[in-house]
């Protein structure tokens, strides 16, 4: 028996309910909410295939692996599928062993050797920048025909400040803010344009209901360039981002981790994100993000990924408690982890984490 059949869930998926809690309504639900899941975890839930996220080929039985990622996040009770076209290629990676319990052979590590790849005028001009009017949605448009009745599709997409790092190396970026500014001004303002087209395209597609960005702007002291250069070299590129979304009535979500406070402001008053994700315990409890600033942005996720990993699931089920009944009232929450369903994360903590979700909702 797969672990799916051990969940006693009744899936009741509405897309317009969880579209309310973006919007910071209280209507009595917490729903749930995901980035993405690995592969490999939704694949030992299901016992059968999944789709990799945002990264996946067109495969013979292309159509039986949709049905069967719908039917993860269907019967664990999302409202919606997340999922997206291919990740366009900005860097060149190393691949080193996997070593978790559910592995997936190898794991792509972009390191500063890899990553730099544009120091120079003349490697800007040569570098193999994506085309976002070639982008491949074959598959992507195929997840609709899948979608049991009420259930949505939030559309992933890249950000600005990832790209840049993985073309320029964080290290070689730090150097050229110094030594050739245009430069990196010109990387970014290419790579935005890249980008913003990219968004746009997703947001025209009617059956896409959010579309929700990753960009990992910090780590745990602080962001990874100052708060004024991302003022002026990101922040400009996510709105117009936002607003490509807005212009079509979708909400606009960022997950980025690290710590933002210095830019949490500008996210929500300039940038004009409708909800952020990506928390952890060791920068700032879910709880106190949504004290904070939960009356201007909806809050997701924030199950410490430290904490959903090592605990046992009664663990999970009690930290998962708290989190919910600090952040639950007012609206504007949904419950999920800080930052993936990574691999390493056992599935049965994943599914003790879901199930409180919809005890508190039965209460």
């Amino acid at each position: 028996m797969a672990l799916i059949d051990e969940v006693k869930i009744i899936p009741s998926p509405d897309f317009s309910r969880f579209l309310k809690t973006l919007k910071r309504e209280d209507h009595g639900v917490v729903p749930l909410y995901e980035f993405f899941a690995d592969k490999p975890i939704k694949d030992k839930i299901m016992g059968k295939p999944t789709l990799l996220p945002m990264a996946f080929p067109l495969a013979p039985d292309m159509d039986e692996i949709i049905r069967n990622d719908v039917e993860f996040w269907y019967r664990l009770g999302y409202d919606y599928v997340p999922s997206g076209p291919p990740l366009l290629n900005f860097f060149s990676a190393e691949f080193i062993k996997d070593t978790a319990e559910l592995s997936m052979g190898a794991r792509m590590w972009i390191t500063e050797k890899s990553s730099s790849r544009i120091g120079s005028r003349e490697d800007f001009d040569k570098f193999p920048w994506p085309d976002p009017e070639k982008i491949d949605f074959t598959v992507f448009d195929m997840i609709p025909r899948f979608l049991p009745e009420g259930m949505g599709l939030i559309a992933q997409g890249q950000g600005i400040l990832e790209p840049v790092m993985w073309s320029m190396g964080h290290e070689g970026m730090a150097y050229a803010l110094a030594d050739d500014p245009e430069l990196v001004k010109m990387t970014f303002d290419r790579v935005g344009r890249i980008m913003t087209r990219f968004v746009e395209r997703m947001a025209e597609r009617d059956f896409v209901g959010a579309i929700e960005v990753g960009d990992d702007m910090g780590f745990k002291t602080g962001t990874m360039i100052s708060p004024s250069m991302l003022r002026e070299y990101v922040l400009p590129w996510h709105k117009k981002m936002a607003d490509k979304a807005h212009e079509r009535g979708k909400p606009y979500i960022l997950h980025s981790c690290g710590n933002l406070e210095a830019i949490m402001d500008d996210l929500i008053d300039f940038v004009g994100v409708d909800a952020k994700h990506s928390f952890e315990d060791v920068i700032m409890p879910v709880a106190k993000v949504k004290e904070r600033w939960g009356s201007r942005t909806a809050i997701l996720g924030g199950v410490d990924m430290d904490f959903l990993t090592r605990s046992t699931p009664e663990q999970v089920r009690s930290y998962s408690r708290k989190v919910l009944e600090d952040c639950a009232p007012g609206g504007g929450y949904a419950l999920g982890c800080g930052n993936t369903v990574a691999n390493y994360v056992p599935p049965q903590n994943f599914l003790a984490m879901i199930e409180e979700g919809w005890k508190f909702n039965e209460k």
